[in-house]
Order: C-alpha cells, then sequence, then structure tokens
C-alpha cells in the first residue's frame, strides 16, 4: 500500500515498484523511524492536533512495534511497503486504526527520512569511535610489547635506518587518533535535527523544533527547512572520515603483509587470521590483512558515488539521495568489521626479534650514524656525506658491513675517524641518539606511549556531543577508558590459560581461599576449567588470574579474581577483569555479573549494583561465601556487556 495514492488514477507498474522502493534498504532503520515517530507525537500532542488518550494509544502501538522490529527486524523484508516510513505507518494504521494516520499531520517524508538517517548516523558513529579507541589500544598494546625490537625502517622500499618495532606501532596510533578526531567532529555536525522542516518549507504547526530536538537527543533544531531536507553532508563526512581511516588500515596490512612474506620473516600471522593453500599444504597466507587492504577501495568507492550523486542536485530534496543510504550502510559495516579484525591481527601477532635485528644490521642503515660522528668532528655534512658514500662502496665491494672495516681502512677516508667511532656505529648507538620529540628512542617510545594514553584518557573524558543515546555513549565510552586503564599495568600481559599454567593457578587460588577470600578449587577442577582461566603473567611467571563460568547464552559470571600477595596495586587485576570483559564482548554475551565484598573496585570497572535475590537459585549456590565472611556483606554486581541494552 502506497501513501501518496489519491494523485493517481493507475498502479505503477511492478517493474518501476521494484526500481523505486528502499525498503531493502532502510529497514536498518525502523527503530529511528519509530522513535523519531513518538517524538512527533508528543509535538502535535503540545499543539492540539492529538488529545491525551490518542497520544496514550499510539505510543504504546508504536513502542510495542519498536520491541517486536528489536526482536526481529528482518521481518519488515517480508513486506511490499515502499519504504521503512510507509511500513512502520502501515503497522500502526493496522494497530490503532484511522488514528494511525493522523501521526503524520505536518510531517513530510522528506523531514521524516531526514531525521531517522540522522539519528542512525549518531548512533553507528558512537559504535564506530569506540571501535577506533579500541584499535588504537590495540596498537598500543603491541607497541608495549615490542617496544625494545629492533625493526628496519624503510623509504622507497629500501632499508634505511634502524627504528624500533614499538615506533612502528605507535606511527599508526597517529594516524588513528587523527581518525578519532574525524570521526568525532563529523558527529558533533550532524547533531541537529531536522525534524520539522516538512517537505521543505517548514511546517505549519506551532512546534518546539529545539525541545522536539532535545527530545531525539540532538543538541539543537536546524536553523534552514530547504537545507535540512536536502543536507547529506554528514553522509559525506562520515563517508570520507572511514576512507581516510580506510586507507590507514590498508596501510597498515600492506606492511604486515610485507613483514610476514618469506623474503622478510619479520612477523607471523596469528592461525586466527590465517588461511591455507588447497594445493599447497606449506601456505600460511595473511588473508585477513589482504582482505583489509582490498575491501578500502570499496569504501573509497561509496563516497565517490555519494559525491557523484550529490554534485549538481537542485533545492530541495530529489530522488537521486535516496541512494545515500546503500553505499553508508555497507561502507560503515565494512570499516566496522576491518577495524575489529585489524584487532585481532595486532593482538595474535608474533614477531621474529632476530630476524629483525638481522635485517636492521644489514643494508648499511648506521651509514647516517658514521656521517653524523664526521661531522662531530668539525667536518661539513655535505663532505661528511660525500665521504660516507665512498666508505658504503668499499663495505660493499669486500661484503662486510661498516662496522666490520678496519680503523686503518676507514682512515683511508677521513684521517679524522677514530677507535671511538664504533661505538657510534652499534644499532644501540644509532637508536639511542633519536631522543628528540618523537623519535625511535626507547625512551621516546616510552614517553609517547604514556603521552597517548592520557590523550586517549582526555578524549574519552570528554563531552561526547550528539551522540546517540548520549549517555549511552558516554557509559560506553567510560568503559573503554577502564579497560585502557588497566592494559596498561607496567611489563605485564594477560593471556588464555594454558595447561602449564594448572599449577600456578592452583597454588595461587588455595592460598587466597585459605585466607578466606575466596571458595578453594581443587586442581582437577581447574584442569577440568583450564579453557575459561586467564592468567596475568610477569616476567614469565603467573600471577594472577580470573574465569569466567558461562550460566547460558547471554550470562556469565567472573570467579576466582586473585593476585600474587607481592603484585597488588600493579594494575593486573583489573587487567585480568577487562580482558574477560573484552571476551565477553567478543563472543556476544549480554551480561556478566559477580558476587563480590568489595563494590567498590567492581563500580570503578563500570559494574552496578544488583538485586542479589533477582539472580537464580543455581547461581547462589554456585557461588556461596567463604566460611570466614558473612553472606550479609556479599553484593550481587553486573556489567551490561552491550551498553544499548
Amino acid at each position: 500500500m502506497a501513501l501518496w495514492g489519491g494523485r493517481f488514477k493507475e498502479k505503477a507498474s511492478v517493474q518501476f515498484k521494484k526500481f523505486n522502493d528502499s525498503l531493502p534498504v532502510d529497514y536498518r532503520m525502523a527503530v529511528q523511524d519509530i522513535v523519531g515517530s513518538m517524538a512527533w507525537a508528543e509535538a502535535i500532542h503540545e499543539v492540539g492536533v492529538l488529545n491525551d488518550d490518542e497520544l496514550t494509544r499510539l505510543t504504546a502501538a508504536l513502542a510495542e512495534l519498536k520491541q517486536s522490529v528489536e526482536e526481529n527486524p528482518k521481518q519488515i523484508l517480508a513486506s511490499d511497503a515502499e519504504d521503512i516510513h510507509s511500513w512502520v505507518e502501515i503497522q500502526l494504521i493496522e494497530k490503532t486504526g484511522d488514528l494511525g494516520k493522523k501521526l503524520h499531520t505536518g510531517r513530510s517524508r522528506n523531514d521524516q527520512v531526514a531525521t531517522d538517517l540522522k539519528l542512525w548516523c549518531k548512533e553507528t558513529g558512537g559504535e564506530l569511535l569506540i571501535a577506533l579507541v579500541n584499535l588504537q589500544q590495540a596498537m598500543m598494546n603491541l607497541a608495549e610489547r615490542e617496544k625494545g625490537t629492533v625493526l628496519p625502517g624503510y623509504t622507497h622500499l629500501q632499508r634505511a635506518q634502524p627504528v624500533t618495532f614499538g615506533h612502528w606501532c605507535l606511527a599508526y596510533v597517529e594516524m588513528f587518533n587523527r581518525d578519532i578526531g574525524r570521526l568525532k567532529d563529523a558527529i558533533y555536525r550532524l547533531d541537529v535535527s531536522p525534524l520539522g522542516s516538512g517537505a521543505l518549507a517548514g511546517t505549519a504547526y506551532p512546534i518546539d523544533r529545539n525541545s522536539l530536538a532535545h527530545r531525539l537527543g540532538f543538541r539543537k533544531a536546524t536553523m534552514n527547512s530547504l537545507d535540512a531536507v536536502s543536507d547529506r553532508d554528514h553522509v559525506i563526512e562520515l563517508l570520507s572520515s572511514a576512507s581516510i581511516s580506510m586507507m590507514h588500515l590498508s596501510r597498515f596490512a600492506e606492511d604486515l603483509i610485507f613483514y610476514n612474506s618469506g623474503e622478510a620473516g619479520f612477523v607471523e600471522m596469528s592461525d586466527l587470521v590465517s588461511s591455507g593453500s588447497s594445493l599447497m599444504p606449506q601456505k600460511k597466507n595473511p588473508d585477513a590483512c589482504e582482505l583489509i587492504r582490498g575491501k578500502a577501495g570499496r569504501v573509497f568507492g561509496s563516497l565517490t558515488g555519494m559525491l557523484t550523486t550529490m554534485k549538481a542536485l537542485a533545492l530541495a530534496y530529489n530522488k537521486d539521495m535516496q541512494e545515500d543510504k546503500e553505499g553508508l550502510f555497507d561502507a560503515m559495516d565494512t570499516w566496522l568489521e576491518c577495524m575489529e579484525m585489524a584487532v585481532l591481527v595486532a593482538d595474535g601477532l608474533k614477531v621474529n626479534r632476530s630476524r629483525t635485528l638481522a635485517a636492521a644490521q644489514q643494508g648499511y642503515a648506521n651509514a647516517t650514524e658514521l656521517a653524523d660522528y664526521l661531522v662531530g668532528k668539525d667536518i661539513p655534512f655535505r663532505e661528511a656525506h660525500h665521504i660516507v658514500g665512498e666508505v658504503v662502496l668499499a663495505a660493499i665491494d669486500k661484503g662486510v658491513p661498516l662496522e666490520d672495516l678496519t680503523l686503518t681502512q676507514l682512515q683511508t677516508f677521513s684521517e679524522k675517524i677514530e677507535n671511538d667511532v664504533y661505538q657510534h656505529l652499534s644499532i644501540e648507538s644509532t637508536l639511542d641518539k633519536r631522543e628528540a620529540l618523537g623519535g625511535t628512542s626507547r625512551a621516546q617510545v616510552e614517553k609517547a606511549l604514556a603521552t597517548t594514553q592520557s590523550g586517549n584518557e582526555e578524549i574519552l573524558n570528554e563531552q561526547v556531543v550528539g551522540a546517540p543515546g548520549k549517555q549511552q555513549i558516554k557509559v560506553a565510552l567510560k568503559q573503554v577508558q577502564q579497560r585502557l586503564n588497566a592494559q596498561r599495568a607496567a611489563a605485564m600481559s594477560v593471556r588464555r590459560a594454558r595447561m602449564p599454567d594448572v599449577d600456578a593457578i592452583f597454588k595461587l587460588v588455595n592460598y587466597w581461599a585459605e585466607k578466606g577470600e575466596i571458595l578453594p578449587r581443587s586442581r582437577d577442577n581447574i584442569i577440568h576449567d583450564i579453557q575459561n582461566f586467564v592468567v596475568a603473567e610477569l616476567d614469565g611467571n603467573v600471577v594472577g588470574c580470573a574465569s569466567l563460568y558461562i550460566y547460558q547464552t547471554g550470562l556469565a559470571e567472573i570467579r576466582s579474581v586473585v593476585v600474587d600477595k607481592d603484585q597488588h596495586k600493579r594494575g593486573q587485576g583489573q587487567a585480568l577483569i577487562q580482558y574477560l570483559l573484552e571476551f565477553a564482548h567478543q563472543i556476544e554475551l549480554e551480561k556478566v555479573i559477580v558476587l563480590t565484598y568489595i563494590p567498590t573496585y567492581f563500580n570503578q570497572l563500570g559494574f552496578a549494583l544488583i538485586d542479589k535475590g533477582s539472580l537464580a537459585d543455581n547461581i547462589i549456590e554456585d557461588s556461596q561465601p567463604g566460611p570466614d565472611k558473612d553472606p550479609a556483606d556479599e553484593v550481587a554486581m553486573e556489567y551490561n556487556v552491550d551498553p544499548s541494552k
């Protein structure tokens, strides 16, 4: 059923209807359309179009429809409706009769679709912002792990000067930081509500549009109705942000594809992000990185398509603009998927430190150091550059690195070269000299890690103006910040437990069980449950553990969180918990609970108090408190893995 048939004597052809209808694409905005309709119902109630009873009935029907759509969005695709706006109105009329026909009073599909799309962009932008911060953190974790690893730096794909692997990681941290800034700017600018702009000239009803905007979570209403219904800058900005970020991800992927090659052998990809060959059993292909690189072009294409669509459209709305969503939805999905895949790549990357060091020692990467040494002996740089070029030619001719030339051989090129030259030609010296801000010295990498971490925390502390469900995004970002804080525990890494860890876990758990802090666990029980444990490792020793017990598809409990008595207050406990929460997110759990005597600790990690009596009996039975604890002091707390639910 079309909502505009009065003017027409004949029905549209089946061919045109298929060509014209957008429901197979815009059904993804169903919730936004319903939320916008609820806000509009309140707005026209305030100006007397709806009475109290009508508002109550419409709002109840819309809320029921919203719940149904959230549970099964694909039900919409079985409809013959033209678009999502028609589908919602048809469903509303079926539920409320002629009352459903009053909702569209004073509203056009032009301002309706513009509002729906901005709401969708705000929500999706918030999700993408969190994904970017997580990606940046994954690169910081890798930088922390490999901050001392020597890596050959390249220009023109020729070995240039040695850097550290941590410095390479931090280059991408900087890129992703700019991506975060661009995305936040885009979210801010799109945070204006077009609802109430009508078809192009504004609504004839005395709607308080700023109040309506605030009701929908926007910071204000748009100022010009013509622009409001025909503006798609927010779509272009999001696609532009995605394209630039995908370019960064593609460069990241290309670097790792090269580093992973048999010729370089610097890194090995995790089995989780690699594939094999159907013919050659020895192959292990970096498919995740190749797909990231390939999908960049797909996102670029969406941006080009949208710019081309909009470049010659007269004001105001034109049907061409229906083409805004398919490319946008696909590009945002692709960007998010690639960021999540890049996190998996970084988390599982193994660096072959002996190969990277050997490569850095080849290719005369220390030639610049010899030139700088000669400059220190009062030789002008251009002359020093020429001298070192001749030294390199001689070394190549002899097939040896610069540092293997004898002092006598070196002095044939300059009498100012003395015995102290060799200390300047070592890899360590080459790295340590790069002490200026942004350099590759290990000290600078440490400073950069600390500064970036602090900057991330500052970013996440900022008010996220215009984020959808502004409070939802603030909560989500707070949870990300808590993860960042925990993951920075110095010289410590958290990983999934393995069978060789059983004795260490058993010792830790039962030490604290004897203190009455937790329940004891037998060695056999730990062996049986080892796949549910994670451990914190310091200098090769297990210093903490925790486990995640899954009760049902959406619920799990964190148990047995303990840290060696000599390692308290160093971040291991938080890191263990955050690791499990991240895992809960990856496997799409809904809630994680904990029964604890220290609610303040878990509150800092994003847990909130809940009624202990609301938990199922088997959970209470499984988690009986220690013999030295008063059961009345134990509280139940809950963490929402998905803050939107």
